[in-house]
């Protein structure tokens, strides 16, 4: 590319001062052009921007691992190591060229300063540090300096829970991204990572999501320092220093430059600062890399191009050449170098490698990188096979061979660490695909390995999104800090599922939100404040609605639980009556002020009126109207619920006149043999409200209910009788256990007994059997509860009354008084006053 007198021009600047939109308008207003970028990542994406620009008739794109090469090309994207230096092109630029001081790869961007040209004009993009060195080695260069578009300042440190969107964390190792993504995902939503290892098509895609807005947070390696072009407002180092394959050491000033120059592009002001367990940066680094000012480059990595292919050994020595002037020094042996001193000790290689063409050959095979950084045996080996396939025979790699290598890669399963040694793996193929001597039929292998690539890295992106993004927690979190006038948008399905701007968040159960189980700590934080704004005209709605609705979508469930349709609101609590309970409201976050208290008037309603319908006849207990022993007994038997054992009240029943007992029949008691009831509370719902009562009051009880339309039920537990009673059952011990009767049956069954009993001795029969719900033998201990007398005879078990079971009361033994006693006379015309006539005489 050298011609006469052409322009050489040096754009230095930091970051963001527009070098590469610069130079890219230059190599378009020339009839040919090349343009070298340090990475495949940004030469890809130069290119796919040129083709826009020119179509992709005119542009050609060449790196290491992809060629894209139309008929007539105007103009070439490519790597600087893959720029086509033999071919005579108007413009020529190399980006980045500061990293001719980079240790690895320093050689390449050294000979390009000091050899490569265009015909009309060059250009060298790069740092202010490397001045001194291009005024040495390219003396007729013409330097432009270019300032920064936005300003760059230290924002100090922050927890990683409290950086701003739009940031970008840099960490230096692995496990160490991963970590800090998981962090993020927890807290914030999500990141998207960015690293050295991952394939370019991987990048754009976790690029893109950050760049989409589908996450506010980038976790990256020192790889986001070169070129990156993105919408970063703020860059977090979470470390100054990293391995850097030989030691672990601080990045130098321009390093930490370069990398927090990726924060505030074009016009937009970017901030930097530290974050988890990093110190501050130094407050004169600081200044440094706010003033762009840095220690200019003193020297630079050299290797010698002009190689000597008599032998390996001469190869060898031209290689390891010293650099001809001082300000350059030699570049430490690469992968390539290392490699040829492994094959040349090889004998077989040796002797083969006898000729320039071969022992070019040979230093080509070098040259296949090893993506996966190993360096091994296994690698050397296989630089081995392919140099004596190369060199001799049909000179060309076999395809069996080629198709095993590439079959075992092609698989999408396993981890990120799996994927990502994959995709090393098959990067290799890739380059060897592209060196179109070396294959059959190149172009085929180019799109099978091209292929498995792009799969392994699709998958790639998969599972780094699966394992550092929660997409809905990410989407919820960008929504919320938009305007807060602007409604997010959600819907509440029947059974009470919430969905928010499309994503299910949890469910709505009255007014109380439920996040989804599966959801981490920092996203159930974001998904309620999410609930919270979302759901507001939802709760007015219901609470409103709760006010206009029909008593009957009120329910109460059998612990209390107060329900409004499928939805629990709230619960019944006790206070200082049984029958009149208070009710509590659920606590809820999405209550503004006053919607509580709203909520429990609208309760305390219904439960006024749920009360009045279902037990109006034991609220009439409390009648004013009845007087004396009447009412004591109303009270009594108000407190019991409706129902009491008639041996509890003897006296008070005993001493109550026909007016009272009249008085109490209008109420609806009932006064039986066994019980004095209320046949209106037997029916279910009074006997649902009755047990919810009680177990209010009391704070405890069975959680059971009779079953619907029985009179009769097993009970494996006959305590808590008083709990039973107070429903309208009367608890017979029966075998091991016992079950509970309805009390009007107990006291028909009881009737029938005592009508019986006065002809004498009787049998249970089937009467009772139907009336109890149940067998003969529940009969028998029925009646042997309620006083019977059972006695086994031929004919089978046969009762008789006891007084008890005739309602009569066992007198009290009077204690004759001390003394001489007048005997009453007896009424002369009575059988005893007759015998005692016939007596005496």
């Amino acid at each position: 590319m050298n011609g006469e007198n052409p322009v050489v021009t040096a754009v230095l600047g930091p970051t963001n001062t527009g070098k590469t939109h610069l130079a890219i308008e230059r190599m378009l207003g020339h009839a040919t052009g090349v343009i070298g970028f340090p990475l495949r990542l940004l030469a890809r994406e130069n290119y796919d921007r040129i083709c826009k620009l020119r179509g992709p008739g005119q542009v050609a794109l060449i790196t290491g691992e992809e060629k894209i090469i139309p008929k007539r090309p105007r103009w070439y994207v490519c790597t600087v190591e893959s720029m086509p230096v033999d071919l005579p092109l108007d413009f020529l630029a190399i980006d980045e060229i500061q990293l001719c001081a980079d240790r690895e790869r320093g050689h390449i961007f050294t000979d390009r300063l000091m050899h490569a040209r265009g015909t009309r004009e060059t250009m060298f993009l790069g740092a202010e540090t490397i001045r001194p060195m291009i005024r040495r080695l390219a003396p007729d260069a013409v330097f432009e300096t270019r300032n920064r578009l936005s300003t760059l300042s230290y924002a100090g440190s922050k927890k990683i829970s409290r950086l701003p969107a739009r940031c970008a964390v840099v960490a230096f190792g692995i496990d160490d991204v991963y970590a800090i993504a998981e962090l993020i995902r927890r807290q914030r939503g999500g990141a998207a990572i960015v690293m050295g290892a991952l394939s370019p098509r991987t990048r754009n895609a976790q690029v893109a999501m950050f760049q989409a807005g589908e996450v506010d947070y980038l976790v990256a390696t020192d790889a986001i320092g070169m070129g990156l072009n993105m919408a970063i407002d703020h860059v977090a180092f979470a470390s100054l220093a990293k391995f850097d394959g030989r030691r672990r050491r601080y990045l130098a000033a321009p390093e930490l430059a370069q990398i927090a120059g990726r924060a505030g592009r074009s016009m937009n002001d970017g901030t930097f600062g530290v974050t988890g367990d990093c110190p501050p940066i130094d407050a004169d680094l600081v200044d440094r890399i706010e003033s762009h000012e840095f220690d200019p480059e003193r020297r630079l990595y050299w290797r010698n191009t002009d190689l000597d292919f008599r032998n390996a050994d001469s190869l060898l020595s031209s290689l390891t050449a010293p650099p001809p002037r001082r300000e350059l020094q030699r570049s430490p042996d690469g992968d390539d170098v290392i490699a040829l001193q492994i094959l040349a000790r090889d004998p077989d290689i040796r002797k083969m490698a006898n000729d320039p063409e071969i022992v070019r050959l040979l230093w080509d095979v070098c040259q296949i990188p090893d993506f996966r950084k190993v360096m091994g045996e296994a690698h050397s080996r296989m630089l081995a096979r392919m140099f004596n396939w190369l060199a001799d025979g049909d000179r060309v790699v076999p395809e069996d061979w080629m198709a095993t290598q590439i079959d075992r890669l092609d698989r999408d399963d396993g981890d990120i660490s799996t994927l990502m040694g994959r995709i090393a793996g098959i990067r290799t193929w890739t380059y060897v695909a592209y060196r179109s001597d070396w294959l059959k039929d190149a172009e085929v292998w180019r799109e099978r390995s091209r292929a498995v690539e792009d799969k392994l890295s699709d998958a790639l992106h998969d599972r780094l999104t699966q394992r550092f993004v929660d997409k809905r927690t990410a989407h919820l979190v960008k929504r919320l800090n938009d305007d807060e006038n602007i409604p997010l948008l959600a819907a509440v399905s029947r059974d009470g599922a919430v969905t928010v701007e499309g994503h299910h968040i949890g469910q709505l159960d009255g007014f109380r939100f439920r996040a989804d189980e599966a959801e981490t700590l920092g996203g159930k934080r974001t998904v309620a404040n999410a609930a919270r704004r979302a759901l507001r005209l939802e709760i007015r709605r219901r609470i409103t609605a709760m006010g206009q609705t029909d008593s009957n979508r009120y329910s109460l469930s059998d612990d209390g639980t107060i329900l409004w349709g499928d939805d629990s609101i709230g619960r019944l609590t006790r206070s200082s009556d049984l029958l009149a309970p208070d009710v509590m409201v659920y606590d809820s976050d999405l209550f503004e002020a006053g919607d509580r208290e709203q909520v429990t008037r609208h309760l305390r309603e219904w439960l006024n009126d749920y009360l009045t319908r279902h037990l109006a006849s034991l609220l009439k207990l409390r009648d004013p109207d009845l007087k004396g022993t009447a009412r004591g007994l109303a009270y009594q038997l108000s407190e019991a619920l409706g129902t009491l054992p008639t041996r509890a009240v003897s006296d008070l029943r005993k001493d109550i006149s026909d007016h009272d007992r009249k008085g109490l029949a209008r109420l609806g008691v009932r006064f039986g043999l066994e019980t004095i009831y209320m046949p209106a509370l037997l029916k279910p719902a009074a006997i649902a409200a009755r047990a919810a009562l009680w177990r209010c009051f009391h704070d405890e009880g069975p959680a059971l209910l009779p079953p619907e339309g029985r009179v009769s039920f097993d009970l494996s537990d006959l305590g808590r009788r008083d709990y039973w009673y107070a429903l309208g059952f009367a608890t017979i011990r029966h075998e091991a256990h016992g079950f509970a009767l309805r009390v009007d049956m107990l006291e028909r069954i009881a009737a029938i007994a005592r009508k019986l009993s006065w002809k004498g001795p009787f049998t249970a029969n089937a009467e009772m059997a139907s009336l109890a719900g149940g067998s003969l033998d529940a009969v028998v201990s029925i009646l042997k509860s309620i006083g019977f007398r059972p006695r086994t005879t031929k004919e089978g078990i046969v009762f008789t009354a006891t007084p008890r079971a005739l309602g009569k009361q066992r007198k009290p033994k009077r204690h004759r008084p001390a003394g001489p006693q007048q005997k009453s006379p007896a009424v002369s015309s009575s059988p005893f006053a007759i015998l005692q006539g016939v007596v005496g005489k």
